[in-house]
């Protein structure tokens, strides 16, 4: 009598497993993505045609699934987040700076605002927050001339016009187009920097 190991089926279940697990992280992504900001399990079981209990059985708490959904995001934005700094005179590298955030903040929006409605909860939502932040204000600092970079209140200032925080007003609570929210920017950020419009 032939004994036939166990471990393929063992590997096989692994892999459906971790595919299942993909895709209840991507289904999620993509609800959150379209304006779904706090999918129900039940969608999320739906999109990912998986059944309800295996979104149960692979995320038993909401943190392990913000930290796989934070994962694809960071590895999706990524690109935007590593160019080097802007260069050039103030004036182009304000322009430079608020053309990236534009789109960067664009293709976070939905998350960022999805992230925000659960902060609260999660230590992990909060600490990326941070540190994005803290992040975005490096970039641009190192990227100012040293004259303003020396001017606290003017770094403050305009680490808070660049900030997702204000974009995030202009868009959606002001409901401003794209091309409207970013000339409020130019306006209110050309001044700190000594640029005269």
């Amino acid at each position: 009598m032939t004994v036939v190991p166990s471990e393929p089926k063992q590997d096989g279940r692994r892999l459906r497993s971790a595919a299942s697990r993909r895709r209840i992280v991507e289904a999620m992504r993509d609800l959150i993505r379209e304006g779904t900001l706090s999918p129900r399990a039940e969608e999320v079981a739906a999109r990912a045609n998986v059944g309800l209990r295996s979104v149960f059985r692979h995320f038993d708490d909401m943190e392990s699934l913000y930290r796989e959904i934070g994962d694809l995001m960071v590895a999706d934005v990524a690109p935007m987040l590593e160019l080097p700094p802007p260069s050039g005179t103030a004036e182009e590298i304000l322009a430079e700076m608020i053309e990236r955030r534009t789109k960067l903040f664009e293709r976070i929006m939905p998350f960022r605002i999805a992230a925000d409605m659960h902060s609260h909860r999660s230590p992990y939502l909060m600490q990326e927050r941070r540190m994005m932040n803290e992040g975005l204000r490096e970039i641009m600092r190192s990227a100012l001339p040293a004259a303003i970079r020396k001017d606290r209140v003017a770094v403050d200032a305009l680490d808070a016009v660049l900030s997702f925080d204000f974009w995030r007003r202009l868009r959606s609570d002001q409901r401003l187009s794209i091309a409207q929210a970013r000339r409020v920017i130019e306006a209110t950020a050309a001044p700190l920097i000594g640029v005269k419009r």
